[in-house]
């Protein structure tokens, strides 16, 4: 049998990197259903664009996930490996503030790459659509909505099946992709893919500064316009905690602007008081959820058709929501009700019933109210269409984000027009059949 092709995506996000390692028989390359995941390997440290200063710690960072991918794909088969890495907000951020900070970290992390046996196929920047519109293809490759091998062994478009939405949250960015099936009313926000002898004409559209990590930094400064500069009561927090962040820390990004009275060195004392009324109310502010009269929107004016479909949630969206035991298609009201139950717990409570989770245990609260708030609020999702979200963070064994859909369009092993030819079968089993018609005309 032939050996299978293997290929390598990095997933550059803004507070961490991962590789994954899919493979796929050489010869059905343009069959459907048949990339799998072979591993992911998480890489240590804060995303590539936390490098800025220090350059080559970014390349540096990728060997032990490289050296992970090289001990899984055989020696023979790895010059022929196709290498991609892709990075989203965090540098999408970075090169807003510091271009040429941006192309230092690029070739450091090329360089990096270029020491290993693979074929390298280069570093890039993902627009926000090309990330919204990956994540999509992913979905809907892995759970067969584009494609499928039928009875009559035959690939065909199934026509009974919708397509699913996606809804990708990231650290710097929040991605919602669907298909309206209206005239999508401008053209910034409308990609079209012909797949396998069909045409999508989707929706898509990427908030940057609307991740978790920038929308808790945004929240964080809001509380801070206030007449005490260097003492911040957190609604958000639990009751009880209590942390300090520097000026410098906090007005890091582009997505928040420091007032002109704020020093850099200045210590500010961040301290929780539990109230989730008060949270939603801060993070609502977050927000400009008028539209004009012309048009219906998301937020910020930007338009968007009403949803419609089954949709996945992932990344950010699964994680805060699995924490709290929320993705088995729970009740809007319910959802609300544990939400509030958690938010109301005081520290001291919360590390006894979490020990394992102090790194980000602060924080769930203000991240579920803000998924709530964006999805509800934002996306205008209502206690109707509720049920149509899905919290998942894998279909089909793979896991879900944009990393699949990219390589599948660059590696072009999806094609625009259907697939005709019969499954293959194995070498043994047509030897058999073989003999068996030869021995039967004897």
């Amino acid at each position: 049998p032939v050996p299978p092709q293997y290929g390598l995506v990095f997933d550059a996000g803004s507070t961490h990197t991962a590789l994954y390692i899919y493979q796929w028989p050489v010869d059905k390359e343009n069959g459907t259903g048949i990339v799998s995941q072979v591993e992911s390997c998480t890489v240590s440290g804060p995303g590539i664009s936390s490098y800025a200063d220090n350059p080559a710690g970014a390349g540096a960072s990728l060997k032990p996930c490289l050296d992970k991918a090289m001990g899984i794909i055989p020696v023979e088969q790895q010059w022929e490996t196709p290498t991609y890495l892709g990075a989203t907000a965090g540098m999408r951020l970075l090169r807003e503030q510091n271009s040429t900070k941006a192309e230092q970290v690029f070739s450091e992390v090329a360089k990096a790459i270029g020491e290993y046996p693979v074929e390298f196929r280069g570093a890039r920047i993902l627009t926000g659509n090309e990330e919204g519109s990956f994540g999509w293809i992913t979905v809907n490759y892995l759970l067969e909505t584009l494609v499928k091998f039928s009875f009559a062994e035959k690939w065909e478009h199934p026509w009974d099946t919708e397509v699913f939405g996606a809804l990708d949250l990231g650290g710097a960015s929040t991605q919602i992709t669907f298909q309206p099936g209206i005239t999508i009313e401008d053209k910034n926000t409308s990609v079209f893919f012909r797949l396998y002898g069909s045409n999508y004409s989707l929706y898509t559209h990427s908030y940057l500064c609307y991740g978790q990590r920038q929308a808790l930094k945004m929240l964080l400064a809001a509380l801070h316009q206030v007449p005490q500069p260097l003492q911040i009561s957190h609604p958000c927090y639990p009751q009880g905690y209590q942390e300090n962040v520097t000026t410098a820390e906090l007005y890091d990004s582009p997505c928040v602007h420091a007032p002109s009275t704020a020093s850099p060195a200045q210590v500010l004392t961040v301290t929780g008081t539990g109230d989730p009324a008060a949270c939603s109310t801060t993070i609502q502010r977050l927000f400009n959820f008028s539209c004009g009269a012309t048009r219906t929107c998301g937020f910020n004016g930007v338009y968007q058709p009403p949803v419609r479909g089954q949709f996945f949630a992932f990344a950010g969206f699964y994680y805060t929501f699995h924490f709290l035991n929320l993705t088995n298609q729970q009740s809007l009201r319910d959802v609300n009700s544990t939400v509030q139950t958690f938010c109301k717990k005081n520290w001291t409570e919360l590390v006894k019933t979490f020990p394992q989770e102090n790194g980000y245990l602060h924080t769930y609260c203000s991240v579920a109210i803000y998924i709530l708030t964006l999805l509800l609020d934002g996306y205008k999702f209502t206690e109707h269409t509720w049920s149509s979200i899905h919290f998942s963070r894998q279909a089909g064994n793979t896991d879900i984000g944009w990393t699949l859909g990219y390589m599948l369009n660059f590696t072009n092993m999806i094609p625009t027009e259907a697939l005709q030819q019969v499954k293959g079968h194995q070498p043994g089993l047509w030897a058999g059949a073989v003999s068996f018609i030869v021995l039967a005309i004897v």
